[in-house]
């Protein structure tokens, strides 16, 4: 008996039941659709709640820290609200030929810029971070309200021009549809000196930056623990919160961009591919950083976390006060709009308040 399936779109028409080789890519890419709405999702939804938090003031937070994480929020939900749809949008949709495609390359420049503003992002994260530990006294000089807003206008802006090239057809970089990642992907083998030349402005500066600061800041809460756990008893049970925060944001970062970046490195190089799980994970790992920053650099704080609580009490005493009042919810109390949980962290002088924000490594119980 013989069956044939009529399947439009990418993957052909006319597959048959005795063609397992095409079946087993179609069961495979199935998975991988599955695997990047869940990833998204996750993403989306994470930092839609750090944003419902951050766009207010959170006790300890600096105005220059709020500016510098709703980068940070904003580039990693680009993550689920653009390269995903753009990709997936692509990989449903259009019939992919030979030749350049106009389409594949603007998707393959957004998903190249959207990586790179979120690394340079982190980069100025912990290199503000940096100053506010070792430089208190010059912070509100170093870290003005304008040099911390060009800050990320850099990392918003250089990236684009950067990696402008990719998104001509007739440029100097190729680009494919690459139906083990599900990825526009640019053709790195094709110039290799651009590929390297990015690598080298984008990823190794970062890291560096990264590194060298969370480090220094690392040994100094290092430092600071030991002496307290020294003269004083009452702190010997303190945790380590600077292991707890700085160790798992670097571990992440690295885990999820070297294997990309050395991938990328490989097949520029070699011009040869990695197999095709192997392209769809190292392709996909740097998105779950976006979901991995709201639990590392928001949720692990306990003002945050308590800050989402009121802002989910007040959103179901507005929504539904009747199921609210049959919970015993009420508005948030007086004292608890001055105790620093709804305040405004902008009466707070900046330099003090940046402090505490970074200084959380050590306070943080």
């Amino acid at each position: 008996m013989h069956i044939t399936l009529n399947l439009s779109g990418p993957y052909g028409a006319n597959l048959s039941d005795t063609d397992p080789e095409r079946l087993r890519e179609l069961s495979h890419r199935s998975v991988k659709v599955s695997i990047i709405i869940v990833l998204g999702a996750m993403i989306t939804l994470g930092n839609v709640a750090v944003l419902l938090v951050i766009t207010s003031s959170v006790a300890g937070w600096s105005r220059n820290s709020r500016y510098f994480l709703l980068s940070l929020t904003a580039a990693d939900s680009a993550f689920g609200l653009l390269v995903m749809p753009l990709n997936l949008w692509v990989s449903l949709l259009k019939d992919y030929t030979e030749g350049p495609d106009a389409l594949c390359h603007v998707v393959a420049f957004c998903n190249a810029t959207v990586y790179s503003t979120c690394m340079y992002t982190l980069a100025t994260i912990s290199l503000e971070r940096y100053i506010a530990v070792f430089y208190p006294l010059q912070y509100s000089t170093l870290m003005t309200r304008k040099r911390t807003l060009l800050l990320i206008a850099f990392a918003w802006c250089f990236p684009p021009f950067l990696l402008s090239p990719i998104s001509f057809p007739d440029g100097i970089i190729e680009v494919h549809f690459s139906t083990a990642s599900l990825v526009c992907n640019p053709s790195y083998s094709t110039n290799v000196a651009y590929s390297l030349s990015l690598t080298c402005l984008i990823f190794f500066p970062c890291s560096i930056v990264m590194t060298y600061a969370n480090l220094r800041v690392w040994c100094a809460a290092k430092r600071q623990t030991l002496k307290l756990r020294k003269y004083s008893c009452a702190r010997r049970s303190r945790p380590n919160v600077a292991s707890r925060v700085l160790v798992p944001v670097m571990a992440a970062y690295f885990t999820c961009w070297t294997p990309c970046m050395a991938t990328m490195i490989y097949n520029a190089i070699s011009g040869s591919s990695v197999p095709e799980w192997v392209e769809f994970v190292v392709v996909w790992l740097p998105t779950s950083n976006g979901f991995l920053n709201c639990i590392f650099y928001f949720w692990i704080n306990r003002n945050f976390r308590r800050k989402f609580n009121l802002i989910l009490q007040r959103l179901a005493l507005s929504l539904c006060p009747k199921l609210a009042d049959t919970l015993g919810c009420s508005y948030p109390s007086t004292a608890q709009f001055t105790s620093g949980f709804l305040d405004n962290n902008n009466s707070v002088h900046e330099r003090s308040s940046s402090v505490s924000s970074t200084c959380t490594l050590l306070t943080l119980a």
